[in-house]
């Protein structure tokens, strides 16, 4: 008698099949409405494309290697010599490839015009949605060139090859390059984000100490920077005392003629999540730099690079709240519980409908703020609202995660399925470029020093009036906290962050009301500004339309 048994337990049955060979873009309306209000020129051809690419498994596989199988630092050569290099997962230089091939770092400056901001940020999310990490080089590469650009000189030489959509990760002579990317290095350890702390110091190279380099706007710094992002870059913006104060410098990994510049990089970072993205200490120790703007004026120079980077803050926390929304939504349009596809259960119903507004609110106000960056007379607005937007969206992002992360049970708590991953990638983006204390401050400072960025603010608010009960109440209630800032600077701090949070939902049911469906502009402020608003998602009021806004997700 045959004792032999079949292995297999049981057929699998109920269980969502892969989110495989789909277009991420398609199947997003509110980034294609969002595309088609901000950027009505826009191929929408070119965004299926990149949309498709990242629906494919092996795209989605590349995410996951590059997120497991992190960066290595090499410090030395088998020799001993100093080497300092970082080695990434094949996948991972395939993810950055197709990006900078796309001109997903600085198309925006390459092709600049109406929408051209817009077309980047729209297409930036697309691949942040599936790999959050390499956003971080794209992102600092995108904005270093209105920095740069303050010397001239210095643009002209290194702008080319930040233009070209050829990605070369070797490290070697930039002038042998078709295209570079870019870095940042400005907090140290004791002062984080108060960088005029910094003790990094730059010495001109005189005559004496280099007869070349002399009377050529070179420096010699020495010090440690504790954050120094994407070290593997070709050039860094970095902070350091120069003798007429804190000043900003370009420092290349590589010098010109292929000599190294002493760039010693310390460790690479343990991060919580965004594995895929080196962060790393580094050390300076004579490091060659070319000032950047002006003599002491180094944080007014890297500034236009902070504002860029975090406006890619909020593109990327809308990217990851697409993501979350998409997988649940998959999940649960696909698995059944007691009787009934998990979808076509209340609860479950209003839950993927509040993580879908959550979202919409996010991606139509993404790309509102890149639209702002597409006109120079919106530069008083931009300068408030991306601040405002930066604190409220990137803050919003972690809980969006987790909630989504639960719709999928315990396979959303397993590394198997991408939203473990995306649960510990969302807090970076609030405290990249600024945590939260720091951003409600500096709209504090934006508000006190340039009050045309508070007339350019309500004036958005202000020409959605009359449309929504529950807005205009709320409206008044921002202009009465905003007044009560203005009237006592002082004590302002402590109302600091009540009042960017106040803002910041005006500025997304501003944005909802002028350009999204009525149904979603109606449901935000329904959930988001009316008396019975709850903190948690799936606690939706009466009259919010579940049923539209399941279907947008």
């Amino acid at each position: 008698m045959s004792t032999t048994r079949n292995s297999t337990t049981h057929e699998v049955l109920n269980q969502a099949p892969p989110r495989v060979g789909v277009d991420e873009f398609a199947l997003n309306p509110a980034l294609q409405e969002a595309l088609a209000a901000f950027a009505p020129s826009a191929k929408s051809e070119w965004f299926h494309e990149i949309g498709r690419h990242v629906g494919t498994e092996q795209y989605q596989h590349d995410a996951e290697l590059a997120n497991t199988i992190t960066p290595v630092h090499h410090s030395h050569d088998r020799w001993g010599n100093r080497a300092d290099e970082i080695e990434f997962h094949p996948a991972y230089h395939r993810i950055m490839e197709f990006s900078v091939s796309r001109g997903l770092h600085t198309s925006a400056w390459a092709d600049p015009g109406v929408g051209a901001n817009v077309e980047r940020a729209a297409g930036f999310m697309l691949v942040s949605q599936i790999e959050a990490g390499h956003g971080c080089p794209l992102s600092m590469t995108h904005a270093v060139v209105p920095s740069l650009r303050m010397s001239p000189e210095l643009a002209a030489e290194w702008e080319p090859a930040l233009l070209s959509t050829v990605y070369d990760p070797e490290l070697r002579d930039p002038a042998t390059k078709s295209g570079v990317l870019f870095g940042m290095a400005m907090t140290e350890k004791q002062g984080g984000s108060d960088v005029r702390a910094n003790t990094t110091t730059a010495e001109p190279v005189t005559a004496e100490s280099s007869a070349a380099a002399a009377g050529s706007g070179m420096y010699a710094l020495r010090g440690h920077k504790w954050f120094c992002s994407a070290p593997q870059s070709d050039a860094f913006l970095v902070l350091a005392q120069a003798p007429e104060g804190l000043s900003c410098f370009l420092v290349p990994r590589v010098l010109p003629g292929g000599e190294r510049n002493p760039f010693l990089v310390q460790r690479l970072k343990d991060k919580l999540g965004n594995k895929s993205n080196a962060s790393s200490e580094v050390e300076f120790d004579g490091t060659l730099g070319w000032m950047v703007g002006e003599p002491g004026r180094g944080v007014r120079t890297i500034i236009e690079m902070v504002g860029r980077t975090r406006l890619d803050c909020v593109l990327g926390a809308a990217a990851g709240m697409r993501q979350g929304v998409a997988e649940a939504a998959w999940h649960a349009r696909h698995r059944a519980a007691f009787d009934a596809t998990l979808i076509d259960q209340p609860a479950m119903a209003a839950v993927i409908a509040d993580l879908q507004l959550e979202s919409e609110a996010a991606t139509w106000t993404a790309l509102r703020l890149a639209a702002a960056h597409d006109d120079e007379d919106a530069a008083p607005f931009r300068r408030l609202a991306t601040a405002v937007a930066k604190y409220w969206i990137c803050k919003r992002g972690p809980n969006h995660a987790y909630e989504s992360l639960e719709c999928l049970g315990g396979n959303g708590y397993t590394e198997a399925f991408p939203l473990a991953r995306r649960y510990r990638e969302q807090p970076v983006l609030a405290v990249w470029e600024g945590s939260g204390n720091v951003i409600a401050l500096d709209v504090l400072r934006a508000m006190a020093r340039e009050p045309e960025s508070v007339t350019a603010f309500d004036a958005e608010l202000d020409a959605q009036l009359g449309r929504n009960g529950l807005f205009d109440q709320h409206v008044e209630h921002v202009r009465a906290l905003i007044a009560r800032a203005a009237s006592d600077p002082v004590a302002a701090p402590a109302i600091a962050r009540r009042l960017v949070e106040a803002m910041a939902l005006a500025l997304q049911a501003a944005t909802l009301l002028a350009y999204a469906p009525a149904p979603v502009a109606a449901a935000f402020c329904l959930a988001r500004l009316g008396p019975d608003r709850s903190a948690e998602y799936g606690a939706l009021p009466d009259g919010v339309d579940i049923a539209a806004l399941v279907a947008r997700a």
